[in-house]
């Protein structure tokens, strides 16, 4: 059972719950409380799987409190530095995932397999977007999830993914058109087939 909220007043204060939650369990779960919706929906987004986006969001938090006593505050706050775990835990799943479907199967059926997985656990209202995004380069995937999905700032965003603000833009400019390329083409497809 999580522990009664601790009433914190505002984002001014976060960095006093930190400090709190090094030692106090209490305090923690606040930390939680405030961002695990946050980090769910962005786990959810990258991979378009509930059950992967438990798995991410858990082991996000389950890192953060072990690495809770060697986090040093910056601006914004804490929430870029769950996000950044939040990714690495993403990398970690797909590259445990990567490694099992090597020794399963060929790599052509493992790509297959991962498209169709994560396709098939979509909402159908976010088919197409969802399928597009998941064409990208992960490092899009990161960038547009980040930024317009789990709501960072551009600067928060930036400091989750571990690059600077400025290369943040680029990467977010180039994913952006790279997804409206996608879909385009994606589209352009699906017209292709309704009239052929």
């Amino acid at each position: 059972m999580v522990p009664p909220a601790i009433p914190v007043p505002d984002q001014s204060d976060e960095r006093r719950l930190v400090e709190l939650a090094r030692q106090d369990a209490n305090a923690f779960a606040e930390l939680y409380r405030r961002y695990v919706e946050r980090i769910h929906a962005y786990a959810f987004r990258r991979s378009g799987s509930r059950v992967v986006a438990e798995d991410v969001t858990s082991a996000t938090f389950e890192n953060a409190l072990r690495g809770l006593g060697t986090y040093r505050w910056s601006e914004p706050g804490i929430g870029p530095w769950l996000f950044r775990i939040a990714s690495n835990e993403f990398a970690n799943h797909h590259r445990g995932i990567a490694r099992q479907d090597r020794v399963v199967q060929s790599l052509h059926q493992a790509a297959q397999l991962g498209v169709s997985s994560q396709i098939a656990d979509m909402d159908s209202g976010d088919h197409d977007l969802r399928a597009a995004l998941a064409a990208l380069r992960p490092r899009y995937q990161q960038a547009l999830t980040l930024r317009y999905f789990a709501d960072l700032t551009n600067e928060e965003a930036a400091l989750a993914m571990g690059v600077s603000r400025r290369t943040m833009a680029v990467i977010v400019h180039r994913g952006a058109a790279a997804l409206r390329r996608t879909l385009e083409t994606m589209r352009d497809d699906q017209e292709v087939m309704k009239n052929g």
